[in-house]
C-alpha cells in the first residue's frame, strides 16, 4: 500500500478516499513499517521460505481478484470472496454477530489527517478494499486460519491485520459494499491498479532474494512518507496501546 501511494504521489489521508474506519489501520500500519529500518522487514521476507510462499500467493490473489474486478465478473468475485470468508472466519467463531477484535468506536479514534473538506468522511466512500480481500483470499488458498496463531503470535501488528480483516469480512453489509465497489465503482480503480503493480513488484523482489532492490524500494517509499512520520507515531502509540489493553476475543 505504501509503495502504491508513493507511486501515486499522494498522501492517502489527503485524497478524500482513505478517511476513517478501515483506512485508519491501513495507513497507520503502513507508516509504522516505513518508519522502521528496511533490513528488519527484508530479513523477515527474504530469509524465510514460508514468507516467500505467502508473499507470492498474496500477489497471485491480488492479481486474480483484480482481473475479476476489471472484467466486472461480480458473481464470480462474490463466490470467491465468500468462500475465503467461510474458511478464514467460520460461523463457529462467532459469525457476523460475535465479538470483534476491532469495532467502529476503536477505528474512528485514530485517523491521520482529514479529507479535503476538513471533516472525516461518514460513511466512508466506496472502496474495493482489494488489499484486504486479497489477504483473506491468500489465507484461504494456503489454508491458514490466522486466529489459530493469536495465542502464540499476538503482536500488535498481527492483531490489527487480523482485526481489520475480520471487521470487513464478518459484516455482511461492509463486505457486500466492497464486492459491489470492486466490480463496478471506478473511483478506486487507478489506486487498485497501482496496488496490484506494487504487490507484484514486492513479490518479485522477495522471490529473487535481492536485498539491494528491497532496500531501494523500501527507502524510496520511506522518504516519501518521512514528513508525516511524527504524526503517525503519535497515532500509532495510542492505537497500539489501546489494542494491548483489549482482551483477545478470537480462539
Amino acid at each position: 500500500m505504501g509503495t502504491a501511494w508513493r507511486n501515486m504521489e499522494a498522501f492517502p489521508w489527503e485524497t478524500g478516499r482513505y478517511i476513517g474506519g478501515i483506512e485508519v489501520v491501513k495507513t497507520n500500519i503502513a507508516l509504522r513499517i516505513y518508519a522502521a529500518k528496511w533490513h528488519v522487514y527484508a530479513g523477515l521476507a527474504i530469509l524465510n521460505p514460508t514468507a516467500k510462499k505467502q508473499i507470492h500467493q498474496y500477489a497471485r490473489s491480488t492479481t486474480d481478484l483484480f482481473k475479476l474486478m476489471i472484467e466486472e465478473r461480480e458473481d464470480e468475485l462474490r463466490t470467491r470472496v465468500l468462500a475465503a470468508r467461510d474458511f478464514v472466519f467460520p460461523e463457529e467463531e462467532g459469525g457476523p454477530n460475535g465479538p470483534l477484535l476491532l469495532d467502529d468506536s476503536v477505528l474512528e479514534q485514530f485517523a491521520i489527517g482529514v479529507n479535503p473538506t476538513g471533516v472525516v468522511a461518514a460513511p466512508p466512500p466506496p472502496n474495493s478494499h482489494l488489499s484486504l480481500l486479497a489477504m483473506v483470499d491468500c489465507w484461504n488458498a494456503l489454508k491458514i486460519r490466522p486466529s489459530v496463531h493469536l495465542a502464540l503470535a499476538a503482536t500488535p501488528v498481527f492483531r490489527f491485520w487480523i482485526g481489520v480483516a475480520e471487521y470487513l469480512f464478518r459484516s455482511p453489509a461492509r463486505l457486500e459494499a466492497a464486492i459491489v465497489a470492486a466490480a463496478h465503482d471506478k473511483s478506486h480503480r487507478s489506486d487498485d491498479c497501482e496496488f496490484l503493480a506494487a504487490a507484484r513488484g514486492w513479490s518479485d523482489c522477495v522471490r529473487y532474494g535481492n536485498f539491494d532492490s528491497y532496500r531501494q524500494r523500501f527507502e524510496e517509499t520511506a522518504s516519501f512518507f518521512e514528513p508525516r512520520f511524527e504524526e503517525s507515531r503519535r497515532a500509532n502509540a495510542a492505537m497500539f496501546k489501546m489494542l494491548a489493553d483489549r482482551p483477545l476475543t478470537l480462539e
